[in-house]
């Protein structure tokens, strides 16, 4: 009985999330350690009700610029574990860069906690990933479907795009109150089944790896993607280059892309992209200037 009652308890306090989440947070640790050195509870159940209440807490806490770097540093790494930079072309990647650099440097935030940095991939598929950390990594595939400086601006303006739109960041605060919920269900089992509090930690650190996973594999939202176009064009514009760079990118993408891999496998299909970008595409007044760096993409792309 007297365990039923702590387990209401745990679901009452995360209830009371919305109410005041860390201040809850440090109640209900301090009072379920103080009521498990007394006796009124045991241990088990104690350390159920401090990890629920620490999880909580974590969901609750705001991301720093720092934190962002460093976890967009470990989805990079996650990244790097199935595919390899390219670094066959130095003044290639330099190119890349560079066009980062013009559209970031126009835009709303120029300056995030370790900068923007374009990698190559060395891969025939199809595919580009943004990481909240800055990196941006581009497949050689890709790189090669391109046929203008302003369709490769098109791929890193979304990238950019979804950097500061913090879709990652956005994600992971999801995942937070999502991990929440499955530890705090979890302490509650625990507590029933006598789950000592270090296990209860494996479950919480194992479903970190999950939601790595699940960000790399799944992509984001369709929602989020379009979202990212449409921002990934305002970028252009505000850069010097013609938002409809984008659209010419994703017809190429259209043309050459398969359903189950790269762009296809974690982004809408080019023609639903296609279909949101043609909306807001003419809303952009931007002279048309690209035929002055076609030389310079040969150049750099030959």
């Amino acid at each position: 009985m007297r365990k039923k009652i702590c387990i209401l308890i745990i679901v009452v306090f995360f209830t009371g999330l919305i109410i005041s989440c860390q201040v809850l947070m440090r109640v209900a640790d301090a009072g379920a350690q103080v009521a498990g050195a007394s006796g009124i509870i045991d241990k088990n159940t104690a350390d159920a009700i401090s990890v629920s209440a620490r999880a909580i807490g974590t969901a609750a806490e705001e991301i720093t610029p720092a934190q962002e770097y460093y976890i967009g540093r470990a989805v990079a790494a996650n990244i790097l574990t199935s595919y390899r930079i390219w670094n066959g072309n130095a003044a290639l990647t330099t190119y890349l860069n560079q066009i980062c650099a013009a559209i970031t440097i126009n835009s709303p935030r120029p300056d995030i906690y370790n900068g923007y940095r374009v990698a190559i991939i060395d891969s025939n598929e199809i595919n580009a990933f943004a990481t909240s950390g800055g990196h941006i990594f581009v497949t050689r595939g890709l790189i090669n479907t391109a046929r203008s400086e302003d369709a490769l601006a098109g791929v890193i303006a979304h990238e950019v795009a979804h950097i500061q739109l913090k879709h990652g960041i956005k994600s992971i605060k999801n995942s937070r109150i999502t991990q929440a919920i499955l530890v705090t269900g979890t302490a509650a089992t625990g507590a029933a089944t006598g789950m000592d509090v270090k296990q209860l930690t494996d479950v919480f650190n194992e479903s970190v790896g999950e939601i790595v996973q699940t960000m790399v594999n799944n992509g984001y939202s369709q929602a989020q993607e379009f979202e990212a176009d449409t921002t990934a064009m305002s970028l252009m514009a505000a850069a010097g280059y013609k938002p409809s760079g984008l659209i010419e990118m994703l017809t190429a993408l259209r043309s050459a892309q398969t359903s189950g891999s790269g762009f296809g496998k974690t982004h809408p299909t080019p023609a639903q992209r296609i279909t949101n970008a043609e909306r807001t595409v003419s809303s952009h007044r931007v002279a048309d200037t690209s035929a002055s760096r076609q030389a310079r993409f040969t150049a750099a792309t030959r």
